[in-house]
């Protein structure tokens, strides 16, 4: 693995109001997602996920949160989200193609604001996990 690359795998138990995604992203696919313009790294991010709507709360990617979506515009899509003690956000999420985003977020993350703009562009598909094979 490249150093300053991560690779983690965003929780499917992070909820979104309504079972369906938002119109906006239905033909987006989860795999595994280059993130770049993330504060304080020089290297894109790379992220593992199988709902593209995770991507909103990308601040709070290690926490559990509930995310509800606020609007949607043709391409775009605005979520908001809150993560209990750790933090809130809100997100819109722009498709620009089906493997391209940009995603501009905002909220309050360990108790201090944050505001960047993201670009998200899909790379591939997430690694398989290997079974695990009885002895």
């Amino acid at each position: 693995m490249n150093r300053g690359v991560i690779l983690i795998v965003f929780a499917a138990s992070a909820a979104a109001v309504g079972a369906a995604p938002p119109s906006a992203l239905t033909r987006i696919a989860g795999g595994l997602w280059e993130v770049s313009g993330t504060p304080g790294t020089k290297e894109p991010i790379r992220e593992c996920v199988a709902d593209v709507t995770a991507l909103a709360q990308f601040e709070h990617r290690a926490s559990h949160c509930t995310r509800s979506v606020v609007s949607e515009h043709g391409d775009s899509t605005l979520i908001s989200y809150k993560c209990g003690g750790a933090g809130f956000g809100q997100s819109t999420i722009e498709v620009i193609t089906p493997r391209s985003l940009k995603i501009s977020t905002q909220g309050i993350s360990d108790q201090l604001p944050f505001n960047y703009v993201l670009q998200a562009h899909r790379v591939g598909e997430c690694a398989k996990t290997p079974p695990v094979t009885p002895h």
